[in-house]
């Protein structure tokens, strides 16, 4: 067909041998990247706080998928994780840091309890994995790591501010590493979804009807985004396509960060 594309662009979207370690695997985006990277011919490793969960996905998902159990918030635990991954496994390849929580509360009713809990599973957890990770990356030259920040970290969502506060962090953290990994071949990048459709969501917005007008009125694009559509932009910046990316935020929103 004429305007077929060359095999050779589409077989960059690949992720044939390639080991991806998947934090909050289990549900939601981190379940739909995880498919998507299944799809791709990546083997997954999904990570999370619940067995039964886990069991499920790594069900679904088939032979190429796996779990371990843990909570990124464990710091003392993430190092043995890494190890057990790749004596078991092989080389993780690919690093998606999307297990993250949330807490919707007036900022001067948060406490700091509620605040550093927020901050060590979206900050501390993301970086002490990543280091462990990385550490094994830069003696084979290559490796992509992928974040997960929030439109929280671009502009000012109300009655988020713990969660902002820790993806506004995740995001110059997502800068730097970019800077100081390239030259040891390892890319760094992230993904900001915009309101992406569940059922929690739909509901959120359904009870709050100025919520949701707001929501959709600045989305020019006049909808939700579906865990797929992220998942496909995670797939093309953990594969060879984007091998000259590195250190972008890149927006899945249907244009809800920049409309107006």
């Amino acid at each position: 067909m004429e305007n077929a594309i060359p095999r050779s662009v589409l077989s960059k979207f690949s992720l044939k041998n390639k080991l991806a370690l998947v934090t909050g695997g289990g549900t939601g985006i981190g379940l739909a990247i995880s498919r998507a990277f299944v799809e791709a011919d990546a083997r997954v490793v999904i990570t999370g706080r619940r067995e039964d969960v886990l069991k499920e996905a790594c069900d679904a998902l088939g032979k190429d998928a796996h779990h371990r159990t843990g909570d990124v918030s464990d710091l003392a635990s993430l190092p043995g994780l890494v190890e057990e991954i790749e004596s078991s496994l092989g080389a993780i390849d690919i690093l998606v840091n999307n297990a993250g929580i949330n807490l919707k509360k007036d900022f001067w009713e948060i406490s700091d309890e509620e605040c550093e809990r927020i901050q060590r599973t979206n900050v501390l957890g993301l970086f002490a994995l990543t280091r462990e990770v990385v550490k094994k990356m830069i003696p084979r030259k290559r490796g992509v790591v992928l974040n997960i920040t929030s439109m929280a970290a671009m502009y000012g969502l109300t009655r988020v501010a713990a969660y902002a506060a820790s993806k506004a962090a995740v995001l110059g953290l997502t800068v730097e590493l970019a800077s100081e990994l390239g030259p040891h071949g390892i890319r760094v990048n992230a993904i900001a979804p915009g309101f992406i459709f569940s059922a929690m969501t739909q509901k959120a917005l359904d009870t709050d009807p100025e919520r949701k007008a707001k929501v959709m009125g600045r989305t020019p694009m006049g909808r939700m985004g579906q865990a797929e559509e992220v998942a496909a932009a995670a797939v093309f910046l953990c594969s060879d396509a984007a091998s000259f990316v590195t250190g972008v935020n890149l927006p899945v929103d249907g244009g809800n960060s920049i409309g107006f």
